[in-house]
């Protein structure tokens, strides 16, 4: 398939709602644009209200990808306030056609299509082509999905909860830090922490850990702390968070079998800059007993673009019924 333009393109989080136009089938991404979910009431409005703004109308077809399981036609975001009926927001917006998918399926979706400059390598060997490639990424919660070939060769999306699993400690001071959350959180999912909230209930159990008074902090105010060096238990938590972010990533590798390797996705692993220590990561990556050899070649890389899942959703319609 290789029609339905002009297209918006959408990408939802539990924070800001990314959207962009595509006019033709060779044309680019325009008016990419980023508003706060808390701006709109609702997705129309906000979809209206970006149309609007840069001055398109009648969009044939729409992929949006989103922050939550779709699961039939009824959307409830999982952080955020907005819920729709897909037919219905499909009829209000005059579309042809409407795909509404996870959002870290739409950004498995690009992977094919991102560029060495798109992404930041953290380290193993190379990618094996064809192979199974698993995705996760920690952004305002924590996204998982990859990408499994089929008979012919052709990628399949996954579409999955991974991020509510259940976090796992690896040594006793990272037992010690979970036993603290389970005294916040009735389940304390990889979510929890691996997440931008997840930074603060890191911090804050840092500090109940080392028997210290947490300050009220936001994950900005932990993540900048953190780059600065300014604050020990700020210093801890990304620690920490990049431990369990590498033991998450290791047992996806391990159930996917992901010999095309692992990339990361989400806004929270970029911002961290060079707080986010690779070895670290490397290491609770490959700490898996006897597939530590095998963990080591599998590569890793952090997605550095822009709006990749904008790119996903635009493919998604191509390629998904």
């Amino acid at each position: 398939m290789n029609q339905g333009y002009p297209r918006l393109l959408g990408d939802i989080g539990g924070t800001n709602a990314r959207w962009a136009w595509q006019a033709s089938a060779d044309a680019g991404l325009q008016d990419v644009s980023v508003q706060p979910c808390e701006a709109s009431a609702s997705i129309q409005e906000s979809a209206t209200n970006y149309l609007a703004a840069h001055g398109h109308k009648d969009p044939v077809w729409a992929g949006i990808g989103i922050a939550t399981a779709i699961t039939g036609d009824e959307v409830r975001l999982t952080n955020s306030a907005w819920r729709f009926s897909i037919a219905a927001f499909q009829d209000a917006m005059a579309l042809e056609r409407c795909l509404v998918i996870n959002d870290f399926t739409a950004l498995a979706m690009s992977l094919p299509a991102l560029k060495a400059s798109d992404l930041r390598p953290l380290g193993g060997g190379a990618a094996v082509a064809g192979s199974t490639i698993a995705l996760l990424g920690p952004g305002t919660g924590l996204g998982v999905s990859g990408l499994v070939p089929d008979a012919a060769g052709r990628y399949i999306a996954l579409s999955g909860e991974g991020g509510h699993v259940t976090l796992s400690a690896s040594d006793d001071t990272e037992a010690n830090l979970l036993s603290i959350l389970r005294k916040k959180f009735e389940h304390v999912s990889a979510e929890r922490v691996l997440s931008g909230s997840g930074l603060v209930n890191m911090y804050q159990a840092v500090c109940a850990l080392e028997g210290l008074p947490a300050r009220d902090l936001g994950p900005a105010d932990v993540t900048d702390a953190a780059i600065a060096g300014s604050d020990a238990q700020c210093v801890q938590a990304v620690h920490y968070f990049t431990r369990f972010l590498g033991n998450v990533a290791g047992n996806l590798a391990l159930t996917l079998g992901s010999l095309g390797g692992v990339y990361i996705g989400g806004g929270v692993v970029p911002r961290l800059g060079a707080a986010f220590d690779a070895a670290v990561f490397r290491q609770s990556f490959e700490s898996k007993g006897r597939y530590r050899a095998w963990l080591s070649t599998l590569p890793v890389w952090v997605i550095t673009a822009s709006t990749p899942a904008l790119v996903g959703a635009g493919r998604a319609l191509d390629t998904l019924p």
